[in-house]
């Protein structure tokens, strides 16, 4: 994904003359390319996040279009002041690029881990949140990103992340994608773990449970429409993304939830759980950890679906 960053980034530099490229101390050979065609506006400003944050509001106020790449956890809580009151109070066009979402650095121990991001940057005014699901959909949230008047916040993974087909690729902030249809439940993933969501929905399929998959890369707005139609027609609903299940995607469809009138569709959660993680593994293992893995979100989906329909 980093690479398709990279890419995508230095595509759109070359034919938009306000883009300026800030990086936190990292990803220099990354925009190689990119510096080769916009030296000038390609800037290291270090281990500096918070400086960093105020230089690019700065530059949004004086007509530029930053965007901010360094690794998740140092690009939103580090300086999550400066995100709020230099970005977001004066509603500036900074896109903040988090790479290493969720727990992509799971062998690097907290400090490097992002299970909160999401829930503390939704919450903040006039900031849209995304979430892509591969590289393909990272392309679709810069180029829309790039066009939005105020702060937007994407969270991408690291590297070697599958490139999911979709049924429905139409791209729109704040509109799902379908990328599998079913019957009997509704999957709602967000981010990169989609590929495990659908391994979950064959498993189901496989006891007789057909499930639609939808692709949440957009957090906030939520996309009402689909979520009506979802706890309209489902019995169950689950939600599953490497983030905690508070305050996330999950939260906040359980907030969306909440204003409906009664609905039939149940909602499931899966996330990380409200803890620190202190053991020290791969990303596979961390996710096994918390009961992402296809096998344990099949298991527990047809389970509440059994019961729903007993």
């Amino acid at each position: 994904m980093r690479n398709a960053f990279a890419d995508e980034i230095t595509k759109l530099g070359a034919t938009d003359h306000r883009l300026v490229l800030l990086s936190g101390d990292i990803g220099n050979k990354l925009f190689d390319k990119f510096k080769a065609g916009a030296e000038s506006r390609f800037l290291n400003c270090g281990i500096a996040e918070a400086n960093m944050m105020g230089v690019a509001a700065g530059m949004a106020l004086s007509g530029l279009r930053p965007v901010i790449y360094t690794i998740t956890p140092f690009t939103t809580t580090r300086c999550y002041e400066q995100i709020r009151i230099d970005a977001c109070y004066h509603n500036v066009p900074v896109i903040i690029v988090g790479t290493g979402s969720g727990l992509s650095y799971a062998e690097l121990g907290p400090t490097h881990h992002s299970c909160e991001d999401l829930a503390i940057m939704r919450v903040l005014p006039h900031m849209t949140v995304m979430a892509p699901a591969d590289e393909v959909e990272l392309r679709q949230c810069l180029r829309a990103a790039l066009k939005q008047d105020g702060p937007v916040y994407i969270r991408i993974g690291k590297k070697g992340e599958q490139i999911i087909p979709k049924k429905d690729d139409h791209f729109e902030i704040g509109r799902s994608i379908t990328v599998r249809e079913g019957a009997e439940v509704c999957l709602i993933g967000t981010g990169t773990l989609l590929p495990t969501v659908l391994e979950a929905a064959t498993l189901l399929e496989a006891q007789g449970i057909t499930a639609r998959v939808e692709s949440f890369h957009t957090i906030k707005p939520l996309d009402s429409d689909t979520l009506m139609q979802a706890f309209s027609n489902y019995n169950i609903v689950a939600t599953i993304e490497e983030h905690s299940r508070i305050g996330g995607l999950g939260g906040s469809i359980a907030e969306w939830l909440a204003q409906q009138d009664s609905m039939r569709g149940r909602l499931l959660s899966f996330g990380t759980d409200d803890d620190f993680m202190h053991e020290v593994g791969s990303q596979e293992y961390a996710r096994a950890k918390y009961g992402l893995t296809a096998g344990n979100i099949a298991e527990k989906v047809q389970a509440a679906y059994v019961k729903a329909v007993a």
